[in-house]
């Protein structure tokens, strides 16, 4: 099944699609470093997928109107930068913000569909009718906006479009859903916006992938039958106090029927400690000294799904890329213990520094989320070629 990924970063998004089959025709990227990873990756002897065809440079440079009705897929992350929390939160008014571009190539292409992520913050209330605006641009990509009209102008026009009900130009049927990455398996309470649009003739049922994976399970593994502990052969004496907040909720749960939440634990237990020799034997797993804790920023615990690993303005914030030790000591993540909590596999290596490796990570989709979702897509479109025929 034919793509095309957009705004590729270092390939988070690209790697999960890759992962449910779909066959990228076009990956494309601005950032020179994520290139340099991406390219870094897929020259590399244990490649497991077709050479991507790597596009380096502004979408506003490419045009792909050649492509049109030979993909079916379109996916990408449009920076996040102007509706994320830790941003400025200019939204419309950020030249960064990219829907514009990414409802361009749809129109473009017209795939039979597209799956773009964003930061949950694109779904605040303070955003709530650009959100609306960006879905509607997205249903009908080919109505743009003119020259001197205003996005609010537009939007009324686009809502006049999709109440009306009889529009017979290239349309899709949008849905989206803000995810939490910890409740499908990934060891990282991620929260983000996938918008999910098939093109109006394709005849499907889809609806966004069940969770699997919950707290309260998690809670059941580590308090009542302490499976969790004994997985890791943690000693009673080396546990953690449970928690207020844990405690709260076995006073009020239910039995749970999901898999437990995935810890940081889980993710780089069987690594070895980075300030030892060994550790320096595995790709990415370097000490980086300078953690300390501050306001807000209190690091990641052990056996919890880590906080989101974020990029920052500059560098690397410390609070969001750090392990909260038992011991009470506090250390920055590797990049190779970033890239596990991403579920990128081990042999997706990243070539550049340490600040710019762990930028490169904090931006990404988790690997098995995009995953999960691009399967469910993929699944549908299949099932609606069934039908068709």
């Amino acid at each position: 099944m034919k793509s095309i990924e957009l705004f590729a970063g270092a390939g988070g998004l690209a790697l999960g699609g890759a992962i449910a089959g779909l066959e990228h025709t076009v990956v494309l990227e601005w950032d020179s470093h994520s290139c340099k990873a991406l390219r870094h990756n897929i020259n590399r002897d244990n490649w497991s997928f077709d050479r991507w065809n790597i596009l380096e440079g502004d979408i506003k440079h490419f045009n792909f109107s050649s492509h049109k009705g030979k993909v079916d897929v379109v996916s990408g992350g449009p920076p996040c930068q102007p509706f994320s929390i830790g941003g400025k939160h200019k939204g419309f008014n950020d030249k960064r913000d990219m829907f514009p571009q990414a409802a361009r190539v749809v129109a473009e292409v017209a795939p039979k569909a597209f799956i773009f992520e964003n930061v949950r913050g694109l779904a605040r209330v303070s955003f709530k009718n650009y959100f609306q605006y960006i879905t509607l641009r997205l249903s009908f990509p080919e109505e743009i906006i003119g020259p001197k009209e205003a996005w609010t102008e537009h939007l009324s026009r686009l809502e006049k479009l999709y109440i009306g009900g009889n529009y017979s130009g290239l349309s899709y049927r949008v849905l989206s859903q803000v995810l939490n990455a910890a409740n499908f398996g990934i060891p990282q309470q991620r929260h983000r916006v996938f918008i999910v649009g098939f093109r109006s003739d394709i005849n499907h049922e889809w609806s966004f992938p069940t969770e699997t994976h919950s707290e309260d399970s998690l809670i059941v593994s580590k308090w009542i039958d302490k499976i969790y502990w004994d997985e890791h052969k943690v000693a009673r004496k080396d546990r953690p106090e449970i928690s207020d907040h844990e405690e709260r909720r076995l006073g009020q749960m239910l039995i749970p029927i999901r898999a437990r939440w995935n810890t940081v634990r889980d993710a780089i237990g069987d690594l070895p400690d980075p300030r030892l020799k060994k550790a320096t034997r595995i790709s990415g797993h370097k000490f980086q000294p300078g953690a300390r804790p501050y306001k807000g920023h209190t690091g990641s615990l052990l056996d919890m799904p880590s906080k989101a690993l974020k990029a920052g303005d500059h560098g690397v914030p410390g609070g969001e890329n750090m392990l909260a030790l038992p011991s009470g000591e506090y250390r920055y993540f590797t990049i190779r213990e970033s890239a596990r909590i991403q579920t990128f596999p081990d042999s997706y290596e990243f070539p550049s520094s340490w600040t710019e490796s762990m930028r490169q990570i904090g931006n990404a989709v988790p690997v098995n989320l995009a995953s999960i979702v691009a399967e469910s897509v993929r699944r549908a479109l299949l099932k609606s070629k069934e039908t068709a025929s």
